[in-house]
């Protein structure tokens, strides 16, 4: 197993672009200003010890140094041993809502972040619970399996966006028979489900699927997010906000918070129904209830000794800083003058 100590490091990776548009910048610009000395090649012949390909070489160079550096700072540790260990928690099932609604912005930045936030802190404040991830819209689909590996969870719970289920709608009911399938019910470990969504388009009979949950005690809780005033919901293209969608007669579309379904659900599925805001997730609320739940001790399977690997970063990054400060910005004349493939006539 690979996991790295100090992630955030990472984050200065997303700078390597910036890095080849600027550089490309200035090639282009030098490139611009041969061009106006007069011919290219008669240019060349006046500037032969210049180089116009190393300086891409010792660009190259420094960038794979940077990118070498910063993941030996990150500090990658390889899991050297693996040993069952006995747990005793509960198992969480989190049914995250990601329908085009879930952009709108009467939560701040918009349902959906606010929502992942949340769950995020969820994340980090569990122990030995384990936790699986439901996606649904218009269909529902698992994210992640029931686990202990929080770290994982993070990373599958970054990638959720609503572009990943295509067809639109709210299938609560199916999200539900899809959670009640993911878990393990021979283990007899207490179960729940905790629904995060804003109830626009409720298609199934989600309440029908709670109670048969609730008659497998499994206790189902739903967190509404939203606003009864409701807010439009944004269109984006390429990263960027282009408009609102609007319906058939062009009037802009405005998402409402449907509490009276969220509460039915709950209440069909023995949980807690609770409302979400700016200020407080609803989420502190409703583990307090699935603390109530009766925990088993389970087995699971885990890293316990990892070995530290930044030192093989490092001295690559290093290496090719050498390489890079000795590769000189003008040719050889050395090697200029060693024509290798040069046809000699007899």
């Amino acid at each position: 197993m690979l996991r790295f100590a100090h992630i955030d490091f990472l984050w200065g990776l997303a700078v390597i672009p910036v890095f080849v548009l600027l550089f490309g910048m200035v090639s282009r610009w030098k490139k611009k200003a041969v061009t106006r000395l007069g011919d290219k090649n008669v240019v060349k012949l006046m500037m032969p010890d210049v180089s116009f390909s190393r300086p891409w070489l010792k660009f190259i160079l420094f960038a794979l140094a940077y990118t070498f550096l910063l993941v030996g700072a990150a500090d990658p540790q390889i899991g050297s041993k693996m040993e069952e260990e006995k747990r005793k928690g509960a198992d969480l099932m989190i049914l995250l809502d990601v329908s085009n609604s879930m952009l709108s912005q009467d939560l701040a930045p918009n349902r959906l972040e606010n929502a992942k936030r949340a769950i995020a802190q969820l994340i980090d404040n569990l122990h030995n619970d384990r936790i699986g991830i439901v996606v649904f819209a218009g269909e529902a689909y698992v994210q992640l399996p029931v686990t202990t590996d929080y770290s994982a969870a993070k990373l599958f719970l970054n990638t959720i966006n609503t572009n990943m289920v295509p067809t639109q709608g709210t299938a609560i009911g199916a999200a539900i028979d899809m959670g009640m399938k993911s878990f393990d019910f021979k283990d007899g470990t207490g179960k729940a489900m905790i629904i995060i969504t804003d109830g626009e388009n409720h298609e199934d009979d989600a309440v029908a699927a709670a109670k048969n949950a609730a008659d497998k005690d499994v206790s189902v809780h739903v967190i509404g997010v939203g606003s009864a005033e409701g807010a439009p919901i944004p269109i984006y293209e390429n990263g960027k906000q282009v408009g609102f969608h609007t319906d058939s007669t062009g009037k802009t579309v405005v998402s409402k918070l449907n509490e009276d379904m969220g509460k039915e659900i709950a209440a069909a599925g023995n949980g807690a129904y609770v409302r979400a805001t700016n200020a407080n997730s609803g989420l502190n609320i409703v583990m307090d209830q699935i603390n109530k739940i009766q925990r088993k001790t389970f087995d699971t399977k885990s890293f316990k000794n990892f070995e530290d690997r930044f030192q093989f970063f490092l001295a690559f990054a290093f290496l090719l800083l050498v390489a890079e400060f000795f590769i000189p910005n003008r040719k050889s004349q050395r090697l200029s003058n060693l024509k290798l493939f040069e046809v000699k006539n007899a």
